[in-house]
């Protein structure tokens, strides 16, 4: 029983991945400006609400999402193009394959990258 409310677990975190992935693509393709949540629904297919709560749940996870009321405002992302180098353990990057693998890496370019540098680094001839 136990295998298969597992297996449900998984079946409905994947859109919720994939969906969450797309909002952060969304905001990091429309920085520096800020997208309203409108606009973010209306791209991901989702109502406002939905948006609201990724957003709510992407920072609760420390996601540095800026959020500014009013007029001129919306959601907003860093838009680096690269982050600075981090070093991941192996099961650090074990993990991060498992996420990637379990979400589809194909269905972002931006997922494929990942995968294939992380794999890249846990692949003496790879590197």
């Amino acid at each position: 029983m136990s295998q298969k409310r597992t297996y449900h677990q998984l079946h409905l975190a994947v859109p919720l991945v994939e969906r969450q992935h797309r909002l952060i693509e969304e905001l990091r393709l429309s920085a520096p400006r800020p997208v309203v949540g409108g606009a973010l629904a209306l791209a991901l297919g989702v109502s406002v609400r939905t948006v609201e709560r990724d957003i709510a749940r992407l920072r609760d996870a420390g996601v540095p999402i800026t959020v500014r009321n009013g007029p001129g405002g919306g959601y907003g992302i860093d838009a680096r193009r690269e982050l600075p180098p981090i070093a991941l353990t192996p099961g650090e990057s074990a993990a991060l394959i498992a996420a990637l693998v379990a979400v589809g890496p194909y269905g972002s370019a931006t997922a494929r990258s990942a995968l294939d540098k992380l794999l890249a680094a846990l692949t003496p001839e790879r590197r």
